[in-house]
């Protein structure tokens, strides 16, 4: 029998109840949907011009994008805004329909994103470059607080209203500052998550000027868990995803947060992150202390598509996991990196994978064959400047 990891006598082994998961992807925007396109082995991945040529890119399906305009034309109020809130509201919405919750509810919001109102601070940057003069609307429709800020008034919320950027952990975070207000009994309800919408020229450039943007012309250009390849592979996707948390068992809970982990590193350069992913076997045994680790069936990894990205985490999940690994996954060969919003549609991923009782692995890393029920799914997110996040999520 392998032995727990060392326990701290504390709150962090209070259950959270999941009561509602949502989200607006390439995958598609209902739970139907999105797992029937989990259960295919295409990826999500179109040609856009941008960034000056033809990229490969992941947007929003036909259907998701129509709800999105829908949205916009439904108040004058929002149609001066950008995408990456628009996306929040309309998952929002649904989480919100999902787990019964009224706008007479109290509960608090924490929605953040790793680079915000992306498509429109670069319009307005731009108009300001060649004109000399900005928008009235500008700055409140660009500054980084606006996603919780309108998905608090879209929902009329009374409660605690929070934004924050943590890069591409950003959405986990979200996910720990709201256990954090539940455990601390400083709220009943929190709604959390992510949302981004990263396809412009400038964000593409800056992922091509680090040399990690994917140039592949195969099948499957994201080369996530992919730990022989010889080149980066990543690629951006655009969506948003929140989740209903309450504190306690609830009888509508559709799984539960047994255990949260965080860790940072000592950077060496801007973008760095050790070997061993340090910060990432701490915050799998911060995660992972109440428990037997035996007892993980499976793990969404982060793994960008990146050489470096994605072998550094495996190697964490050696050293935590010894030879014993849990089966291992991840979303973004199919639906590229979706920045601030990626963790919350691994843990969707992790979500559905467990309602159905069946392990989606990327079709082209080795093989890994499901053997046991799969009742307890570790994610993970990491973002620049080292600052791991991982969930430990049960039925």
């Amino acid at each position: 029998m392998r032995k727990k990891l060392p326990r701290k006598q504390n709150i962090l082994s209070q259950i959270i109840s999941i009561t509602a998961i949502a989200s607006i992807s390439p995958l598609g925007n209902s739970s139907k949907t999105i797992w029937e396109n989990y259960l295919s082995e295409d990826p999500c991945f179109s040609k856009h011009y941008l960034d000056h040529k033809n990229t490969l890119v992941a947007t929003l399906d036909t259907h998701s994008q129509d709800e999105v305009e829908l949205l916009r034309q439904s108040d004058i109020k929002y149609k001066a805004l950008d995408k990456s809130v628009l996306y929040a509201m309309v998952a929002s919405r649904k989480a919100m329909e999902i787990a019964g919750w009224t706008k007479e509810a109290v509960f608090g919001i924490n929605i953040g994103s790793s680079r915000g109102a992306t498509d429109l601070f670069e319009k307005h940057f731009q108009e300001y470059l060649e004109t000399g003069k900005a928008q009235t609307l500008a700055s409140p429709t660009t500054t980084l607080g606006n996603i919780s800020s309108w998905v608090a008034h879209d929902l009329q919320s009374t409660g605690p209203e929070i934004s924050h950027s943590i890069t591409c952990s950003t959405a986990l975070h979200a996910v720990l500052n709201g256990v954090a207000w539940l455990r601390a009994g400083m709220a009943d309800k929190f709604l959390v998550g992510g949302s981004e919408a990263p396809l412009t020229n400038f964000t593409i450039g800056q992922m091509r000027a680090l040399k990690i943007y994917s140039r592949s012309e195969e099948k499957y250009p994201n080369r996530a868990l992919d730990l022989d390849k010889k080149q980066s592979t990543m690629i951006l996707g655009e969506g948003a995803g929140v989740c209903c948390l309450e504190t306690g068992k609830k009888e509508n809970a559709i799984a539960f947060i047994e255990g949260i982990g965080y860790a940072t590193e000592i950077l060496e350069h801007n973008i760095s992150i050790s070997a061993e992913a340090t910060c990432f076997q701490k915050s799998m045994k911060m995660a992972l202390q109440s428990i037997d680790i035996s007892e993980v069936d499976a793990i969404v990894m982060h793994a960008p598509g990146t050489i470096k990205g994605d072998l550094t985490e495996y190697v964490a999940i050696q050293k935590v996991f010894g030879e014993s690994l849990p089966l291992l996954t991840t979303n973004k060969w199919k639906i590229g990196h979706t920045f601030g919003a990626s963790g919350i549609l691994s843990m969707e991923m992790a979500v559905l994978m467990m309602q159905n009782n069946q392990f989606i692995g990327v079709p082209f890393a080795e093989a890994q064959k499901q053997t046991k029920p799969i009742k307890k799914v570790l994610v993970n997110a990491v973002g620049f400047g080292g600052n791991a996040v991982s969930v430990l999520l049960s039925l």
